[in-house]
């Protein structure tokens, strides 16, 4: 008879446990396509958003490095103020759960220049987890902050130490420690869209 040996229980490969910093650049692999390329911090290429289709298409999935997928965001039908739900995928399909695991919506305020976007994590109204993207109506450059006003994380224009600040096309993600920065590039990945970056 074979032995069964427990598996120790390892932390999840997206989960920071030091401030992390990527590299966005807002173009696609695929020759002729839209999206975004992200790269650690030694350079290998870690997430990847390939929309075939045209910018702001209304759905758009999230995929490491070997095209695995691991959110699927959709724009909500009938939806003229910027709502988007964010699927969790698991292996290779979608969770079949009857509501998205979180939501996106946008609010933007009257003068047009800050644009803000609440997003819900969580099915039970108990254990609901909200943040809040904050940013420049137009830009790419935001804050994504907890319920409580603590900083997740920053995208700004990269700028390399020599102080050359690269294109617009060129992004710089900094993660806070003990923070899924799958879900951050959602939440990145939502926001493009809200602006019609992505």
């Amino acid at each position: 008879m074979a032995k069964i040996y427990p598996q120790t229980p390892t932390c999840s490969s997206y989960m920071t446990s030091t401030r992390e910093t990527f590299t966005i650049w807002m173009k696609s692999l695929v020759f002729h396509g839209n999206g975004c390329t992200v790269f650690n911090s030694n350079g290998k290429i870690v997430y990847r958003i390939d929309n075939y289709d045209k910018k702001s298409s209304n759905e758009v999935y999230l995929m490491d490095l070997q095209g695995k997928v691991l959110f699927s965001i959709r724009r909500k039908k009938l939806s003229f103020l910027g709502h988007w739900d964010i699927y969790k995928w698991s292996g290779s399909k979608m969770n079949k759960l009857e509501k998205p695991w979180y939501q996106a919506r946008t609010n933007s305020n009257f003068l047009g220049r800050e644009m803000a976007c609440h997003v819900t994590l969580g099915r039970d109204k108990a254990k609901v987890i909200s943040y809040r993207i904050i940013g420049l109506a137009g830009k790419l450059a935001f804050k994504i902050t907890d319920s409580h006003g603590g900083l997740v994380a920053e995208v700004k224009q990269k700028q390399l130490s020599s102080g050359v600040v690269l294109g617009d096309d060129v992004l710089s993600l900094v993660v806070e420690p003990r923070t899924d920065h799958s879900l951050v590039m959602a939440l990145v990945t939502v926001y493009g869209l809200m602006t019609d970056k992505i």
